[in-house]
């Protein structure tokens, strides 16, 4: 569930999402060499025959010559999107390519959205097997019911990889999870509990049926459709509606509502009454899943019953049944060990395995991002979050061991361990430090003053910040300006305040800034005219603004140079009385995970004393993203090979290091590539601490080096870099590289919040 309420602010911020730049979410990229003449014979014609024969000779060698083994097709025919109904498959697309992103985001599995135009479910069942020796497995989405039980069975008897039609058993595996912790905190029997079931359709039936096989009896359910209870005497009933035909008395949901243990919504707002609540039994189990508002909402059933244990299908309330918390890790086990099908053990081990991890200790960047301290198992928690970083280490694994048990699986995995290894590195895929900053953020938002916010870029981040709850903009600049650009181009920041320096009503201010600066400064050459005049610019204002605690961070030089946006901020906010300098960081996601390089901004040419400095601050930064710091000293040489004044400087700090801070995986100088390359350290330098895994944090003996590495890294990378994170500041004043995207500016004002959250805990 989205953070935004306005459907059509909604609607306008997902058009632009999808429209602006590139269309649409996803793209295909090469993963082998394609510059040379050499490797584009490798890559098509004559080279790509070899392989091709070697398939002929052994069909299986397809997993190992193409990528067929972690690609994934993600099927509809339009109808019965989300809850758009039968809009067709074109205009699906959009949420086949969000399914996409999800597979290749949380899971790292490659995705081709593939939309049909096809009713008959006979024909299409034939094309989608036609097709089907192209993928390594096949996710059916939004295909109506009951066309899809058949065009599902039909197509896991036929086909010989893994299956499965994700409204139908997402929905029943999630809340499979849910229901076996609901269970235990409620003391109940699931052979003994009465469930109401309200909906019919493809999700309804696939709880059902999984719920029957964790031990509930067909006999104490009674499921309902949109025409009442499904009884023996109807004549209207499908096949797949028809297994859960009750006979004996016709009742209505209230009456079936008397004496239940458990009521599952997967239907229309509002259709759960309050007095009917009453009448469920002690401890009663309410899965209310309609979206964007359940069948009982969360205020109304917790204010009805003290002793509910209730889920819905939104994100602002606490256990979310979320379909993202499966469907990726299925795969991904069911992948790994090529399986002929997802069958009901690979399911119920999903959904053993989400209930298993919802009762462990929760990790401090989960408990971080939803503002807790101890986020533990019981009625609010009995499933995880969606920004686990522990789902696709415990499902993926459950799925794999349940298919090689049950007998599917063709590449059964012997090394546990290293699979293990294995889905740990493709975390690196996405960018959760990106991910934890703004959920972090939104925790707490905190009052930021936006310098530049004549721009509509500066605008259109702060209209994010406020709708996702990253900050409370303040907003600097001419008013009437600013009301301008927002009005022009529909931006809705109502209620932000607007602080214009320049204005007569702002005198008073900056008369008063204006001697705060003058007795800070008055020996460093500033007289109080000078004093007066810098306090109608926007970058002495803005950092009084936080000195003077009216706002609680800065963002600023989108559209000014770098000493120009940070030296204001030294001379009014100042470092921290326990450092004797301040440092400039960048935040860098690579495919050998998120690095972190410094000093990139601020410190020319650093002595032995200030490389220290530097060090700690930065590995300070690390681990409040709960990331071990393991820091490199970079140099033109490896452990004094090179004599010269900067390997000397970097080997003097290091030893300074490890004499006064034992802890620090710390070690140089040394060349970069070494310290990315865990195999080469271990060959040439075996005793060196990062000989074990490769560095995370680099720092860097000259400005121009630090400069230039992050800039041709951030060149080369598909991600955002995040910085420059200012270090060592008394309060969170943060510089935008000039040219910044509005997604950078949103992360430094996210990070610039969770900077004053720090300070607010101290």
């Amino acid at each position: 569930m989205s953070s935004i309420s306005d459907k059509n602010l909604l609607g306008r911020l997902a058009l632009e999402y999808h429209s602006e730049g590139r269309p649409g979410k996803i793209e295909v990229k090469p993963t082998k060499p394609y510059h040379s003449q050499q490797d584009l014979s490798l890559a098509y014609t004559p080279g790509v025959a070899t392989p091709c024969l070697e398939i002929k000779k052994n069909l299986d060698d397809v997993y190992k010559y193409t990528a067929k083994g972690n690609l994934v097709a993600v099927i509809s025919n339009g109808t019965a999107v989300l809850g758009l109904g039968d809009i067709g498959p074109v205009a699906g697309k959009p949420v086949m390519e969000g399914k996409g992103l999800l597979f290749k985001v949380f899971a790292d599995i490659d995705v081709f959205d593939i939309e049909i135009d096809e009713r008959d479910p006979k024909k299409l069942i034939q094309i989608i097997k036609a097709i089907s020796l192209t993928f390594g497995g096949i996710n059916l989405e939004d295909i109506k019911a009951p066309e899809c039980f058949e065009i599902e069975e039909r197509l896991m008897e036929e086909l010989d990889i893994p299956l499965m039609h994700d409204d139908q058993h997402g929905t029943a595996i999630i809340t499979s999870a849910g229901l076996l912790n609901a269970i235990e905190l409620a003391g109940k029997d699931i052979g003994k509990m009465r469930i109401v079931i309200n909906g019919a359709g493809a999700a309804a039936i696939s709880c059902t049926k999984l719920y029957l096989k964790l031990g509930a009896r067909l006999e104490n359910i009674t499921m309902f459709d949109s025409k009442g209870m499904l009884h023996v005497g109807r004549t209207d009933l499908n096949p797949y509606k028809k297994q859960f035909a009750r006979d004996g008395k016709i009742l209505g949901l209230e009456e079936a509502l008397d004496g239940a243990d458990m009521f599952l919504g997967l239907s229309v707002a509002g259709v759960l009454k309050k007095e009917w609540l009453k009448k469920m039994a002690p401890n009663p189990i309410v899965f209310a899943l309609a979206n964007p508002v359940p069948e009982i909402t969360y205020e109304e059933a917790t204010s009805t019953r003290d002793d509910i244990i209730m889920a819905t299908g939104r994100s602002d309330y606490p256990n979310q049944i979320n379909n993202v918390l499966g469907f990726p890790f299925i795969f991904r086990g069911a992948l790994d060990v090529r399986s002929t099908k997802i069958n009901d053990e690979m399911k119920l081990a999903a959904a053993r395995a989400l209930a298993a991890l919802a009762k462990e200790p929760t990790p401090d960047e989960v408990n971080s991002a939803y503002g807790v301290t101890n986020l533990k198992f019981g009625k609010d928690y009995i499933i995880p979050k969606p920004n686990d970083p522990r789902l696709i280490l415990h499902v993926a694994p459950a799925v794999a061991k349940a298919a090689m048990e049950s007998g599917v699986a063709r590449n059964p995995i012997l090394d546990w361990d290293q699979y293990q290894e294995e889905l740990n590195n493709r975390m690196g895929q996405g960018n959760p430090v990106i991910r934890q900053i703004r959920t972090m953020a939104q925790r707490h938002p905190k009052r930021i003053v936006f310098a530049e916010a004549e721009n509509y870029k500066i605008l259109k981040a702060a209209e994010i910040c406020l709708i996702e709850g990253y900050a409370k903009p303040i907003l600097l600049g001419n008013k009437s300006y600013i009301e301008k650009l927002v009005q022009q181009n529909e931006l809705e920041l109502n209620g932000v305040e607007i602080i214009d320096p320049r204005a007569e009503e702002e005198q008073e201010r900056r008369e008063e800034f204006a001697n705060l600066f003058y007795e800070k400064r008055h020996r460093k050459g500033v007289t109080y005219l000078m004093a007066c005049e810098r306090m109608h610019h926007r970058n002495y204002f803005g950092p009084m603004l936080v000195e003077t605690g009216f706002a609680d961070g800065m963002i600023s030089g989108l559209t000014t140079s770098y000493p120009d946006t940070i030296r204001p901020a030294l001379q009014i906010i100042g470092k921290q009385d326990r450092w004797n300098v301040v440092s400039g960081m960048y935040i860098l996601h690579t495919i050998k995970g998120t690095l972190f390089f410094a000093d990139t901004t601020v410190n020319l040419n650093p002595s032995t004393e200030t490389l220290v400095e530097i060090t700690l601050q930065v590995a300070e930064a690390v681990r409040n993203f709960k990331i071990e710091p393991r820091v490199a000293l970079v140099s033109y040489s490896n452990f004094g090979s090179v004599k010269g004044n900067t390997p000397d400087k970097v080997q003097q700090a290091v030893s300074m290091l490890h004499n006064n801070y034992s802890d620090l995986i710390v070690d140089g100088d040394i060349q970069a590539d070494f310290a990315l390359n865990t195999e080469m350290m271990k060959e040439y330098f075996p005793w060196c601490k990062l000989a074990d895994a490769p560095a995370n944090v680099f720092i860097f003996p000259y400005l121009t080096a630090g400069n230039a590495a992050y800039k041709l890294v951030q060149q080369l990378t598909d991600q955002n870099a995040i910085g420059p994170v200012l270090l060592g500041l008394k309060k969170p004043v943060h510089v935008l590289q000039m040219g910044s995207t509005v997604n950078n500016i949103v992360n430094m004002v996210s990070l610039a919040t969770i900077d004053a959250q720090r300070l607010s805990e101290k």
